[in-house]
Formats: C-alpha cells, sequence, structure tokens
C-alpha cells in the first residue's frame, strides 16, 4: 500500500509539473534553440502522438525529453538516435555500464537489472516516456504506465531491427531510425560482396557459461547478423533454433565447421571462464580439428550477444571485416 501511495503521488506530482510546462512560451527562433525545460511546450505544440506496439497503443509526447529506457539493447538504440536517456538498467557487464557505451552514459541513471528494474527510482525521475520490453516487463507494464506513457518491444530474441525501430517512433526519430538501418544494410552488402568465397565455410557458435555450455543458432543475436550476410552454418537446421545447452559428448559436432566462434559470459564471479577453462582442458576439447588447425576465434561476449543493440551489430561487423580478412 506504501508502494502503491507513493506511485499515485509521483504520478500527480508529474501530471501537475507537465501542466505546469505546457503553459511555457514555445522558442523564438531568433534566439536560438529553446533551453531543455520549455521542451514540453514544445510537445504540446506539435501535439501527442499515437504509438502502437506490442501491450496497444500509447500515447507519446511528440518530443520526449525525460526517456527511461529498461534494455540493454534500447539503450544503444537512444545512444544511436542521439537520445540520451535520464535513467537505464545497469549494463550485464561493466559497473554500471558496458565499456563501449560508458563514454555516451556519463550522467545517467542507474535503475537496477533489466529483470528487475526499480520502479520507485523510475517515479521519483518523473519521466515522459518509458521504453521497455514485453519478454522481460510483461508483469510491471500496468504500474509503468501509470508512472509515464510507456511502449514496449516484443522480445529480445531474433530480428533486432524490429526493435530498433519500434523505439525510434516513440522518440519521433523514424527517418533518422531507417537511416541507421539503411546504413548497417549497405556495410553487409559491401561485406558479403568483398567476402566471396570465404562465407561457404561452416561456422559454429559457442557459449560458455556459469555451470553451462551452449551452442548458438540463427535466432539468436549473432545468428540474425550471420545469416543476414550468409554464413554458412555448420549445423543446417540451425537457423529453426535459438540455442541448446550441450554436454561434452556433443563436442565432436564441432568438427563438422570450419570455424568456431566462441564468447564467455562471466560478470566478475569467475564462473563463466571457469566452465571455459574446464571444457578447453578436456582431450576431447583438444582433439578437435578446429582447436588442431587454429580455427577457434575468441569473441565478445557483449557485443556479439548479451548488449544485442545497434551499436554491437556493427562492432560485430567491424570484427567480421578482420577476421575474414575483408577490407571496409
Amino acid at each position: 500500500m506504501l508502494a502503491a501511495t507513493f506511485v499515485l503521488s509521483v504520478v500527480l506530482s508529474a501530471c501537475g509539473s507537465q501542466q505546469a510546462a505546457s503553459t511555457q512560451p514555445a522558442a523564438d527562433p531568433k534566439q536560438g534553440a529553446a533551453p531543455t525545460t520549455t521542451a514540453p511546450a514544445a510537445a504540446a505544440k506539435d501535439g501527442p502522438r499515437i504509438i502502437k506496439h506490442i501491450m496497444g497503443e500509447t500515447e507519446v509526447p511528440a518530443n520526449p525529453q525525460k526517456v527511461v529506457i529498461l534494455t540493454n539493447e534500447g539503450t544503444e538504440a537512444l545512444i544511436a538516435l542521439g537520445v540520451k536517456p535520464i535513467a537505464a538498467v545497469d549494463s550485464y557487464y561493466g559497473s554500471p555500464w558496458y565499456d563501449h557505451i560508458k563514454a555516451d552514459m556519463e550522467g545517467v541513471k542507474n535503475i537496477g537489472g533489466e529483470s528487475q528494474p526499480n520502479l520507485e527510482l523510475i517515479a521519483s525521475l518523473k519521466p515522459d516516456l518509458i521504453l521497455g520490453n514485453k519478454m522481460r516487463h510483461e508483469k510491471i507494464y500496468e504500474q509503468l504506465k501509470a508512472i509515464a506513457p510507456t511502449v514496449y518491444t516484443e522480445t529480445l530474441r531474433g530480428e533486432w531491427k524490429s526493435n530498433f525501430q519500434v523505439y525510434a517512433d516513440a522518440l519521433n526519430k523514424k527517418a533518422e531510425g531507417d537511416k541507421i538501418v539503411s546504413a548497417f544494410d549497405k556495410r553487409i552488402d559491401d561485406f558479403k560482396s568483398k567476402a566471396g568465397d570465404k562465407l561457404k565455410e561452416k561456422v559454429a557458435v559457442v557459449r560458455f557459461m556459469g555451470g553451462k555450455t551452449r551452442y548458438y543458432f540463427g535466432d539468436m543475436f549473432s545468428g540474425v547478423i550471420m545469416k543476414q550476410i550468409g554464413i554458412v552454418r555448420n549445423d543446417p537446421k540451425s537457423d529453426e533454433k535459438a540455442f541448446e545447452d550441450i554436454t561434452k559428448e556433443r563436442l565432436t559436432e564441432l568438427d563438422t565447421a570450419d570455424k568456431v566462434f566462441y564468447f564467455t559470459y562471466d560478470v566478475g564471479d569467475g564462473k563463466g571462464k571457469k566452465q571455459q577453462e574446464e571444457w578447453m582442458n578436456d582431450p576431447l576439447w583438444k582433439n578437435l580439428n578446429v582447436v588442431k588447425n587454429n580455427k577457434l576465434i575468441q569473441v565478445s561476449d557483449a557485443t556479439w550477444n548479451t548488449s544485442g543493440g545497434v551499436k554491437s551489430a556493427n562492432m560485430m561487423l567491424d570484427d567480421l571485416y578482420k577476421l575474414y580478412e575483408v577490407k571496409p
């Protein structure tokens, strides 16, 4: 009851603040850009927008100024679109941000983990837009939309571009978003044309985690990008799956691959690295042809899998240019 009272009081306060802000005059073009405090007035002038998303329809400000983002890949989307959130969930690595976004996140409030964001802290920040994900946050949708207009993407697996386009639309930056996706697609086409027959090599992807090892397939972030490029997987059915937990007895399946990319999920407790070392010291692993032929390639778990956003997609493509010895 105390939590509900707190959220309600913040919502009422936010409504009062928004009403007061909307009475401020728009910026005089002769005086340059308006200060950020007058942004709600500009939004009111342009009128709110209706955004259709996986949870229904939501009325959002024309130019949201205080955005809260609840996913790692969404954080990368905002950065790419030139929007600094007022708050974001922490990265799976870093304290609290991935190294590759740290410089862009100075001053951004950390609101807890992706799976359990701090609702009271979010409410206290009085956002004018919250961006979340049904797969992660379905149970708290009603609570979030009581704080501010809330727009959800559907899932964190599969085609990352669809989530990016939802974020761009909610931020009234669809044109900018389309340009960013188009630029990425052009890079993919460039890589494909230059890589040529190198793309005929069969590839497998392995991830080490605390207490488990997985084969990663076409429905995961790295797999979606590989599929767009046309990289051949060693398992012809791999595009139909996201991942499989495997035992050491299945390691021999990697001998059908010409290259094996692997990444390790370790958040500082050493469990992922321990799993990696245990498997790599096993005679079955050491006897693999990809190991003997030096075709085992370690890549970043953050940018090849965990963060899953547009910046990581481009960084993964940067890696592939180097690994396939293709000049950009």
